[in-house]
C-alpha cells in the first residue's frame, strides 16, 4: 500500500482502543474487519504490521544497548573491560548526573520512532518505548524515589499539546511502581532547538533554563530522582536539569532515555 494513501496508524490504533473497551462477539467481528480495512503500519517503513510499533525487519535493525557498558554514561563497550571501569568520555567530561541508561542506540529506526512520538502525535508508541526503557533502566529504577520528565517550555508544550518525555515517564511509572512528579521541574525560559548546535552552544543554550518551583521542592529534596527524556545526544539538557534538581536538594539524579548517541565513545580506560 502506498505510504501517502495509507490510513494513519494513529487513527487505526485509536479505533482499536475504542472497540477494545466494548466486549461481545459483534465487537470482535468489528475489530477483525478493522484490522483488514485499516491495517496498522510499521512506523519506520510503513509496511503492514500485526499489532503496533515496528515490523520484524525494522525490529532487527534496532540496536538495543546491553552490557558491557560504562557504569556512568551507559555507553556500550565493544569488549568487557572488567567491573567499574569508566569510558574515556566519562572521565574526560564527567556529567552532573550520577548514571545514565538508554534502551537503544540512536540509529535510523530509533530516530523514526522518536520523531513519530515527538512530532506526529504518535502517542500510541509510548507504551512500547516506555517498556523498553523500563527494562534498560531496571537497576536505576530499583534505587529511585521519583521520576521527573524533562519539561517543555509552556509555549512549545501548548503547540505540541503533550510532552513526549512525560508520556514515556507515565509508562515507566506504571511498569516500575516509582511515582512520577510531572510538575516538579520547569523550563523557566524558552530555548533554541538544540539541533545543529555545537556541544558548547548546546550547553550555553540550556544554561539556567530549568528550575524547581518552591512549592514543588518537597517532592525533590532528599529523593533519588530519575530524569526521563526521549534522546540523549551531548547531554547538555539533562545536565542542566540535573543541576536544577541538585540545587533543590535532590539526593541523586540519574537519567533514563529511549535512545542515545554512542558512536565515538566506546573505549574504556
Amino acid at each position: 500500500m502506498d505510504a501517502e494513501a495509507s490510513p494513519s496508524p494513529s487513527i487505526a490504533s485509536h479505533l482499536r482502543r475504542a472497540l477494545g473497551a466494548v466486549g461481545g462477539g459483534c465487537m470482535r467481528t468489528a475489530r477483525l474487519a478493522l484490522d483488514i480495512a485499516l491495517p496498522t503500519l510499521c512506523v519506520a517503513c510503513r509496511e503492514p504490521v500485526h499489532g503496533e510499533g515496528v515490523c520484524a525487519a525494522c525490529w532487527a535493525k534496532l540496536s538495543f544497548i546491553a552490557p558491557p557498558l560504562c557504569p556512568r554514561l551507559g555507553i556500550p563497550f565493544v569488549y568487557d573491560p572488567g567491573p567499574d571501569l569508566l569510558s574515556m568520555e566519562a572521565i574526560a567530561n564527567p556529567p552532573t548526573y550520577q548514571r545514565a541508561r538508554a534502551a537503544v542506540r540512536y540509529d535510523d529506526v530509533a530516530r523514526t520512532l522518536v520523531h513519530a512520538l515527538k512530532y506526529q502525535d504518535r502517542t500510541d508508541l509510548a507504551p512500547t518505548m516506555g517498556r523498553w526503557m523500563a527494562r534498560a533502566g531496571k537497576e536505576l529504577l530499583h534505587d529511585a524515589d521519583v521520576l521527573v520528565p524533562v519539561p517543555l517550555h509552556w509555549r512549545r508544550g501548548w503547540s505540541r499539546r503533550y510532552n513526549q518525555s512525560g508520556a514515556l515517564a507515565k509508562v515507566i511509572a506504571r511498569q516500575s511502581g516509582v511515582k512520577m512528579a510531572s510538575e516538579a521541574l520547569r523550563r523557566v525560559r524558552a530555548t533554541e532547538q538544540q539541533i545543529g548546535l555545537s556541544r558548547k552552544d548546546r550547553a550555553s543554550n540550556v544554561q539556567g533554563a530549568f528550575g524547581v518551583a518552591s512549592e514543588r521542592k518537597a517532592e525533590i529534596a532528599g529523593r533519588r530522582v530519575i530524569l526521563v527524556d526521549d534522546v540523549l545526544t551531548s547531554g547538555a539538557t539533562v545536565d542542566a536539569c540535573a543541576r536544577a534538581l541538585l540545587r533543590a536538594k535532590a539526593a541523586q539524579v540519574d537519567v533514563l532515555v529511549f535512545a542515545r548517541v554512542v558512536d565515538g565513545h566506546r573505549a574504556p580506560i
